[in-house]
């Protein structure tokens, strides 16, 4: 299928994209790595009458890991490509559970492409990086012609395909908490008909140990299973101060499962995707935890 007619406009920087937004509205879309807009235009399920590209806005392209302000936070611009935080191998001792992420997103070719900004604010349920800002509690730094402000992903993320961006903002950067504990570990898995297709269930989380071998810090989340991609904080919370033996592991999972709210498609019913969730939630937790243990 083709596009419906729409006009295309270059920006050279966020104040010239901030003031076309402000101009036009919900008329104009953004475009950088297009691995999500342009087949929706293909398929004409959205139909912007303005294309603005902001491939040459180089402010919107960086990876910032020395400490700079934001001490226990890896900022990165929205524009940056995926594969470029994929090889960055400072920011996968700081934040790994994001590299992890990126490995199940689409393709090489397709990272090649893609941003990390365009898959947050894309906001598919289903896509990995949504899940990983949640599980994270990363925040989106939003700019418009008069204003910047920062939205946590637990608000952020609204909807299918839908975020908290106002009309007349841009995202700008994606902040990262690094977690400071030295025995953290992370996992992400994901089941698919495909490797690089959609997942059905995907999970993540992130578990920091003390010397003890108690659990200190958790968080987890699953992607595929609701409206938005999912964070348990009160489950994770439960986990504080076990050895995450297998009864609490098997409680987090199943409780997680219980509240989620999938459904069902040509692919997978809701009922095999609660299962998934309860299977793959416990295998990521043990990982990490596992992850967690080799590093004493």
């Amino acid at each position: 299928m083709k596009s419906a007619t729409f006009e295309y406009i270059r920006a050279g920087s966020t104040a010239e994209a901030c003031e076309a937004l402000k101009q036009e509205g919900d008329s104009i879309k953004l475009i950088a790595g297009g691995q999500s807009l342009i087949p929706m235009m293909a398929m004409r399920l959205v139909r912007p009458a303005w294309l603005l590209d902001i491939n040459e806005v180089s402010a919107l392209k960086f990876i910032t890991t020395s400490d700079d302000g934001h001490r226990n936070a890896v900022r990165i611009g929205a524009c940056t490509r995926q594969s470029v935080v994929e090889r960055d191998k400072a920011l996968a001792e700081r934040v790994p559970l994001l590299r992890q992420a990126l490995g199940y997103v689409g393709h090489v070719q397709t990272r090649n492409r893609g941003t990390i900004g365009g898959s947050i604010a894309h906001a598919d349920p289903c896509a990995e990086l949504p899940l990983a800002a949640q599980i994270l509690g990363a925040s989106m730094i939003l700019r418009s012609s008069s204003a910047t402000r920062t939205v946590p992903a637990e608000t952020f993320f609204a909807g299918p395909m839908t975020t908290a961006t106002g009309a007349d903002e841009c995202l700008e950067e994606v902040r990262w908490p690094v977690w400071d504990e030295r025995r953290t570990g992370s996992a992400f898995t994901e089941i698919s008909t495909r490797h690089g297709d959609f997942a059905m269930v995907s999970a993540g989380a992130q578990i920091a140990l003390g010397d003890d071998g108690r659990c200190v810090r958790a968080s987890f989340g699953l992607g595929g299973v609701g409206q938005t991609p999912l964070a348990f904080p009160r489950l994770a919370q439960r986990l504080v101060g076990t050895q995450l033996e297998d009864e609490a592991v098997r409680s987090a999972a199943e409780d997680a499962a219980a509240e989620s709210d999938p459904g069902s498609d040509l692919f997978a019913t809701a009922a095999y995707r609660r299962h998934l969730a309860r299977v793959l939630t416990a295998r990521v937790i043990r990982a990490a935890c596992e992850q967690a243990r080799s590093k004493a």
